[in-house]
């Protein structure tokens, strides 16, 4: 056991010392370049000592370093070209598009939401070619629209025929939700019960979809498209054979409201829409 244990120390240490070894040098001409007429002991400090020394530091790697500094930045607010320029040497330094969403999700809550928010308006464009090949072109859906995509609708995934995703948006005066479906999901035939008010309003944000109420034609929805919804009307909603779709749903207040889930749409039913 302990000469495992040792082995493994020994590998660790030789392979640690490869990385070590490996890692590129990190060196800056920014200061030298803009600044080195006008102020030239500033780029030597900014170029020289910050970058040619303190990041080449051996006690955090480049990929570590980046993460601080963006998490720094943020935290004093400045999310302006600084911010840009470090988060481009953040992705060169190893950060992946999911490294940097947890954290600037995580620091949201210690450094400013505002603050989060126009992070991410950066990081988006940093990472933007970095879309996973698996995932169905629901990164670059996200991309389309400000209102997250949420989690997978499992709660109410028995009532749908393909992906759903749920991203509550507010829960005060009139609380509604982001719902996102991939190409060809769509939610069963259904009913917004009320015995006084109630119903729905669907609001597109994004992405190409149908709503049909039972014995009238099918009305596409684009971003911008409003959608009333009665109550006690049969109806389904859901997306585009070729498009992610996705719409914000506010429920009606109204007396005894209730939902009624009933059959699926048939592929059959669907198809005829797509021709």
């Amino acid at each position: 056991m302990k000469k495992s244990i040792l082995l493994f120390l020994i590998i660790f240490s030789i392979v640690n010392v490869q990385y070590v070894m490996a890692q590129e040098k990190i060196t800056q001409t920014a200061g030298h370049v803009q600044l080195g007429e006008f102020a030239p002991k500033f780029a030597e400090l900014n170029d020289d000592v910050l970058f040619g020394e303190v990041w080449n530091r051996p006690g955090l790697s480049p990929h570590d370093r980046s993460m601080v500094t963006v998490a720094t930045l943020i935290g004093k607010g400045i999310i302006d070209s600084s911010l840009a320029h470090h988060l481009e040497f953040a992705k060169q330094n190893g950060v992946t598009r999911t490294e940097i969403s947890e954290m600037l999700t995580h620091i949201a809550f210690y450094a400013g939401w505002p603050n989060a928010w126009g992070a991410f308006r950066l990081a988006k464009d940093v990472w933007a070619e970095d879309v996973a090949a698996d995932d169905n072109g629901k990164t670059a859906f996200q991309q389309e629209m400000i209102f997250p995509i949420g989690e997978p609708n499992t709660a109410y995934a028995k009532y749908f025929i393909g992906n759903s995703y749920l991203a509550p948006i507010s829960g005060e005066q009139v609380p509604f939700s982001n719902v996102t479906f991939e190409p060809r999901c769509r939610n069963n035939w259904h009913i917004h019960h009320a015995t006084k008010g109630g119903g729905q309003m669907l609001v597109c944000v994004a992405g190409r979809g149908w709503y049909q109420e039972e014995g009238r034609p099918a009305v596409q929805m684009l971003p911008g498209d409003v959608i009333h919804i009665p109550a006690n009307v049969k109806h389904w909603h859901g997306a585009a054979a070729d498009s992610w779709f996705a719409h914000l749903a506010f429920e009606v207040p109204g007396e005894n409201t209730s939902n009624e889930w009933l059959e699926p749409v048939t592929d059959e039913e669907y198809d005829k829409l797509e021709k």
